[in-house]
Parts: C-alpha cells; structure tokens; sequence
C-alpha cells in the first residue's frame, strides 16, 4: 500500500465530508493505493456516524473510535499502529491542512530518502498571540535543546518511513515533538516543505491555554528520557554521588576543625546541618537511580487505552 493516512479528530462533524472527498479525490488523480484512518478521540457530536458511513461507501475509510477523551498523542499512536501503507502521513482534521501536500510529502520520502518530513506552516491564519507567538517560542526551545533545524515542530501535517512510526511511542502531549522521538530511535534524515496553512473554515479549535505548560514538561521529559531513559542511574547517581561527597567533605572538614580549635562550636553551626542535609540529599537521589533502574526494566506496557467501536480494522 502506497499511503496511510491518519487523521486524529474530535467534534469533526461539519469538516469531514468536504475533508474525506478532498482525499479520495487527491489519491485518485495521483493513482496512490490507500487507506485513511480516522481516530475519533471521544467526539460527542455526529463524528463518528459519518466514518461508519463512509466505510460502508469506500472501505479505504477506517474508524477507531475512544470511548473518552485521551488527546491527540494517543490517537496519533492507535492510528499508527493499525497503519499498514508504506508512507504514513497525519493531517488534522478541521480543513486548515490541504490534503493536495500528499504526494509531495510521500514523494520525499520515498523518492529523496528522508525518514520523516515535517510541514512547516510558514504563512498561518492562526491569532497571533495567542498561537503565533507560543509557538514560535516552543520551536525555537525545541530547536536549541534538539539540534533540529525545524521551523514548525507541531505542524499536524507530517510524512513518516513506516519504520519510523513503528519505532516510536507516543503519549501524554508528546505529539508536538515526534521529531525528537524519532531523532532518539537513530532517525537523522528529517526534512521540511512549506505547506499551506488554511483558514479555519469549521468549528473551532480545540487547544487551550494549558498546552503551553504541558508542552514545555513533555519537551524536558522528551529530552531526559532520550539521554537517561535507559540508564536513570548515570543521572541520578552522579548528582547523588556528587551532593554526598560535597556533603561528607563538608563534615570531615568541621570535625578536623573541632579537634584543632577547642574553642569551636560544631553543632551550633548552620554549615554542620547544611552539610548532613547535602549527605541526606545525596542518599535519596541515589536510591532514586536504583529505583529508577528497577522501573525503566519492569515497566508494563503504556497506552492502553478503552476502545469502543472500530470499523475496517481487526
């Protein structure tokens, strides 16, 4: 199969047909073998009445459905693993990416050898503060704590080697950084296109202010696991190791001086706490890393998620 296309979406209901059409449209003129999965991420209108109909009208149409609310990370990981086209490519579903970027993007893939492609919405019908500016903020914070030289991290408008989405698990609101992931699991040939950024033309959108936080955590998180996730001890235990020596040299040295000078007051001092303390310190980061060490190799398997319905799929 040429193509998968996944699209995560909620409350979708008025975009949709005009979206589906747009596709099949697309895919057709450019005679692309194909399948769209649609992931209805806990939508409370008419969603996903309409994928059940499409798929009865043109099989290539398969749903997932949630039985509540995960968020976009976790559809974006469902829709990848029922993926079974070559190329994947994601778009969101309220009509502000053009599904006429799809050969393109599977083009660079599979013609100029790039891993994964990310749209980079270099004219955007977005509010400027409220959207504009955050996210100019976020890439470029992603950009310096990454090494890569992408324009547009969270541009739901993206291409995927199959490999690469198969290496790569996504949660929590890591969605806006699966560059990163998939620079962690050794992929480097990560491109960009500028692609159109459409008006909103239904609905409105479904992100609000606590994203930027969730975002900034999921990018520390992102970046910590990628250099510690399989060793936490290497970070944990060196700052223990380190505050604890700090800690015992401290000691050591208002001992040697207690014994020198009998006139010194060793339990009347702040440093004599603040050096025990630092040794404490130290102890706890480092049963921290072992702990650690037990969980990342005992950890049972993430994004299990309650499914209700699906249509096209086992």
């Amino acid at each position: 199969m040429d193509v998968s296309i996944v699209i995560p979406l909620i409350n979708e209901d008025e975009s949709l047909p005009e979206l589906c059409s747009w596709i099949e449209d697309v895919v057709t003129r450019n005679q692309l073998s194909y399948e769209v999965i649609l992931v209805d991420d806990g939508s409370t209108d008419n969603s996903w009445d309409f994928i059940e109909r499409k798929h009865a009208e043109n099989d290539r149409f398969k749903g997932i459905k949630f039985q509540r609310n995960y968020g976009k990370s976790a559809a974006l990981n469902e829709g990848f693993k029922a993926a079974q086209g070559d190329v994947i490519i994601t778009m969101d579903a309220d009509m502000q990416d053009s599904p006429d970027e799809i050969p393109e993007l599977r083009r660079m893939i599979v013609d100029d050898g790039y891993d994964m492609v990310s749209g980079w919405k270099k004219k955007r019908y977005d509010n400027t503060l409220s959207k504009n500016l955050p996210s100019k903020l976020f890439n470029a914070v992603a950009r310096r704590s990454s090494g890569i030289q992408l324009h547009d991290f969270n541009c739901g408008l993206k291409s995927y080697r199959r490999k690469v989405v198969n290496s790569i698990e996504v949660y929590g609101e890591m969605h806006r950084y699966i560059p990163i992931l998939a620079k962690w699991s050794g992929f480097r040939r990560i491109g960009e296109k500028v692609v159109e950024h459409r008006p909103r033309k239904y609905g409105v959108t479904k992100f609000g202010w606590s994203r930027f936080i969730n975002g900034f955590l999921d990018l520390a998180t992102i970046m910590f696991l990628g250099k510690f996730g399989k060793r936490p001890m290497q970070f944990f235990g060196l700052l223990g190791t380190l505050f604890f020596l700090l800690g015992f040299g401290s000691s050591i040295y208002l001992v040697i001086a207690k014994f020198v000078s009998t006139d010194f007051t060793l339990t009347n001092r702040p440093s004599f706490y603040i050096a025990m303390a630092t040794m404490v310190i130290g102890m706890q980061l480092f049963l921290t890393g072992f702990l650690a060490e037990l969980i990342a190799r005992n950890a049972p398997e993430r994004n299990s998620y309650l499914i209700e319905k699906k249509t096209g799929l086992g």
